[in-house]
């Protein structure tokens, strides 16, 4: 398999320029299947639990299945991108009102991007104690980070989204792609495209000090 040409960032750059992308994803540009595996053999490189590696990864190109996910997704987000977004007194104020604009920019289009992504790890955590649930979850999301990852360094974007899994959209998200339900739980649902440009740059956050504690809380 051909190497993808990356953007040569550096480890600081890619870690500090991978956003959540909505906006700018072009829905324009197919997205070749090879640069997706690509981009997930690299994933598959992360930890998981017990070396169980118990994910699968859905990818979606069909047309009619992308529009049906989206339903799926926007029967959720339209009344939670309403809600009234609470005021914290910082900086996050500032941004509330263009994650909005975003977010609902990407739930009118969500079935625009050339391809969708449901990963998908073995088991069901429903309702299991959190040291449980933070191991079921800790084999899955690393590679999921990684995959979003690889995907910046060669151009292309996404969107961390779970909305998709509110009420009964996770089983009818898993009827409509044959996932069985019973046995897999999915991990959310992504757009994946090339971005309209790669010059992303870091997010304006909170300092780390204000999130850190030493030998007590």
């Amino acid at each position: 398999m051909a190497a993808e040409p990356t953007l040569n960032l550096s480890v600081d750059e890619l870690l500090t320029t991978t956003r959540s992308v909505r906006k700018r994803l072009d829905f324009e540009k197919p997205v070749p299947r090879e640069v997706i595996m690509e981009c997930l053999d690299l994933a598959l490189q992360a930890p998981t639990g017990s070396n169980a590696q118990g994910w699968q990864w859905v990818f979606v190109e069909d047309p009619a299945k992308k529009k049906a996910l989206a339903d799926i997704y926007r029967a959720s987000a339209d009344g939670y991108l309403n809600l009234p977004a609470p005021e914290r007194g910082d900086i996050r104020d500032q941004q509330v009102d263009a994650v909005i604009s975003s977010a609902k920019y990407l739930a009118d289009n969500f079935e625009q991007a050339p391809v969708l992504m449901v990963p998908c790890l073995e088991g069901r955590p429903d309702g299991a104690p959190a040291g449980l649930t933070a191991s079921y979850w800790g084999s899955l999301l690393p590679a999921v980070w990684s995959f979003i990852l690889a995907l910046r360094s060669r151009g292309l974007g996404s969107s961390w989204t779970t909305l998709h899994l509110f009420g009964d959209g996770e089983k009818q998200a898993a009827e409509l792609l044959g996932i069985p339900f019973d046995q897999y739980t999915q991990g959310g649902l992504f757009p994946i495209a090339y971005t309209k440009g790669t010059d992303f740059k870091k997010a304006k956050r909170l300092p780390a000090e204000q999130f850190s504690h030493w030998d007590s809380w």
